[in-house]
């Protein structure tokens, strides 16, 4: 991001007080950095590529507030970088201000937010902000409108233009900001496989898409009677709360986790 003014209001989107601890994705050169350790509080910056992590060393090195994990951030699709998971969950609260390297965006939005980040304040495609803030019967809405929803409230700031950044891309960006708010309670890996099982088959009927998926032809009536699911919905048409319902209902031993999460 080249725009000062923007990168302000990136930074101001994370809420900073001196004390927070902040993780940035993606940190480039470094000017959001230097933003966010103006406030004072530690930042914890991961960076992949060796050049600029070269970079940031030189530059921001020296800061005592600032350390650099020279890593992917991600460590396969659906799980954190372990040095990062670390810092994550070290016991004190954390924060996620960046620009997030767009091809990574939706599955590392949601890790940080099962892993235990309270708030994040990113810029990502407006396409993924609008799938995250989706609900049913949007055009948008799918399993990461589902996860987003049942993990955070979901705020969509502000649309940015291609001109804000360097290089620029071919299509607008957009400021989010989530804040925690778990509704899966330590369910999260089973229900992400449950709702990834089921919306691929989203074309379908909902009591199909589910036998697709490999339930029981029992155990689906049971759940969509019991949760008051039209069979014939297809799967964009049920609500996040829905989807829930219908996965304490098929795994009864979810039941304990998330009842105290709703």
């Amino acid at each position: 991001m080249i725009d000062g003014n923007l990168l302000r209001i990136v930074a101001a989107a994370g809420e900073l007080k001196r004390e927070d601890r902040v993780i940035e994705i993606g940190p480039g050169t470094g000017s959001l950095t230097e933003e966010l350790l103006a406030v004072g509080c530690h930042v914890t910056a991961v960076e992949i590529d060796r050049n600029l992590a070269d970079l940031l060393r030189r530059r921001l090195g020296h800061r005592p507030n600032f350390t650099l994990i020279e890593a992917d951030a991600l460590d396969g699709k659906h799980a954190l970088n372990a040095e990062l998971l670390g810092v994550i969950q070290n016991g004190a609260p954390m924060k996620l201000v960046a620009n997030l390297p767009y091809q990574i965006a939706s599955p590392l939005v949601i890790e940080m937010l099962i892993a235990g980040v309270d708030l994040l304040a990113f810029t990502v495609q407006k396409e993924v902000a609008h799938r995250l803030k989706a609900v049913e019967n949007d055009d948008a809405y799918g399993p990461l409108s589902v996860m987003a929803n049942l993990l955070a409230d979901v705020e969509i700031l502000r649309t940015m233009p291609p001109q804000a950044f360097w290089p620029a891309p071919k299509i607008e960006s957009a400021l989010v900001r989530m804040r925690r708010r778990d509704r899966l309670s330590g369910g999260a890996p089973e229900f992400t496989r449950f709702i990834h099982a089921v919306f691929s088959y989203r074309r379908k009927k909902i009591r199909k898409a589910m036998l697709e998926a490999a339930f029981s032809e029992d155990q689906i009536d049971r759940a969509l009677s019991a949760v008051g699911v039209d069979p014939s919905f297809r799967p964009e048409q049920v609500s996040p709360r829905q989807w829930l319902d219908l996965f304490t209902s098929i795994n009864p031993a979810s039941n304990s986790n998330t009842a105290s999460a709703l």
